[in-house]
C-alpha cells in the first residue's frame, strides 16, 4: 500500500511539473496521456500478479514462470503472453531449428533468452545487457526455471565479439533502441553472414534504420520485415481479465512503445 501511495505522489508531481508553464500544451497533453497510461499498467499488474501470479500464459513461451517486474517496458503482455505477438509465429520457427547457440543482445530481464533455454533444451544462450540491474535479473529469471547452466549472462556487446562464434550454429536476437546500426554491419563483422538474426528496428527512434539494415544484409540473408498494427489477441480470457473496464484491457496489452519498431527476421541463404 506505501508503494502505491509513493506511485501515486510520484505521477501526480510529474503531471503538474509536465503541465506547469508549458509552452506545447498538446505536447504535454501527449506525454501526460502516456504517463497516465503506464501508472494504470502498473495498477493493472498488481491485478494480473494477485489473479495469475507470475507464470506467462499463451504464446511461445507459456510455461516461463517470470518475474514479478520487468526490467525495463511492459510487464503485463509478458504474462499474458501477446507481448510482441507479430513476432510469434517466427519465433516458432527458431524454436523448430537446432541452434547451438542464441545471442541475445539486449536482453533486460532475461525473458526471450530464459524463454528461449526453457523452449531449446540443447541450446546455450549468451545474453548480454548493459544495465547491471537487468544482468542480475536475468540470472534470476535464469535460476528461478532451473536453466542456469546455459544462460551466460554478460554486459556489453563488441561487433568484434561476432568472430568468437564462427563455428557455431547461432540466433541473433537483437533489441538495443537503435544502436542495432552501430552493432550490426557484417563489413565491419563477416560472422554475421552466416547467423540467423531476429532485429527489433527502432524507426521511431532513428529514421531510415530499417531500409539501411535490409540493404546490408538483403545479399546473405531471406529478410522478412514483421510490422505490428497494435492489435493483440488471447487464446483464453481469465475472469480477472473480464472484469476489467475495455480501457484497461486494452491498456492490459499495450506495450508502451512510442512509434513503430518493426521486426526484421533475417535467414541466412547459405
Amino acid at each position: 500500500q506505501d508503494n502505491l501511495m509513493s506511485l501515486h505522489d510520484q505521477v501526480n508531481a510529474r503531471l503538474r511539473a509536465l503541465f506547469d508553464g508549458a509552452s506545447d500544451q498538446r505536447a504535454a497533453l501527449n506525454e501526460g496521456l502516456r504517463l497516465l497510461g503506464k501508472w494504470r499498467s502498473v495498477l493493472i499488474a498488481n491485478t494480473l500478479l494477485e489473479n495469475n501470479g507470475t507464470t506467462v500464459m499463451q504464446g511461445p513461451l507459456k510455461g516461463l514462470d517470470f518475474l514479478s517486474t520487468s526490467s525495463e517496458g511492459c510487464y503485463v503482455a509478458k504474462i499474458l503472453g501477446c507481448y510482441e505477438q507479430p513476432l510469434q509465429p517466427f519465433i516458432e520457427m527458431a524454436f523448430a531449428r537446432q541452434y547451438s547457440t542464441v545471442i541475445n543482445v539486449g536482453c533486460a530481464e532475461g525473458y526471450y533468452a530464459v524463454g528461449m533455454a526453457k523452449r531449446m533444451p540443447h541450446t546455450e544462450v549468451h545474453a548480454f545487457d548493459l544495465d547491471v540491474s537487468a544482468q542480475s535479473k536475468c540470472a534470476e529469471l535464469a535460476e528461478k526455471n532451473s536453466v542456469q547452466d546455459r544462460v551466460v549472462v554478460g554486459g556489453e556487446f563488441h561487433p568484434s565479439d561476432f568472430a568468437h562464434y564462427t563455428s557455431q550454429s547461432v540466433l541473433l536476437m537483437c533489441d538495443i533502441e537503435g544502436a542495432e546500426l552501430e552493432l550490426l554491419d557484417p563489413l565491419k563483422s563477416p560472422a554475421l553472414r552466416k547467423m540467423d538474426l531476429i532485429v527489433e528496428s527502432h524507426e521511431c527512434l532513428r529514421a531510415g534504420i530499417t531500409a539501411e539494415l535490409i540493404e546490408r544484409f538483403d545479399s546473405t540473408h531471406h529478410v522478412s520485415l514483421v510490422g505490428d498494427d497494435g492489435q493483440r489477441t488471447l487464446e483464453e480470457v481469465p475472469e480477472w481479465f473480464m472484469n476489467l473496464a475495455h480501457l484497461d484491457q486494452l491498456l492490459a496489452t499495450w506495450e508502451w512503445r512510442s512509434g513503430p519498431t518493426p521486426w526484421l527476421v533475417m535467414t541466412c541463404r547459405a
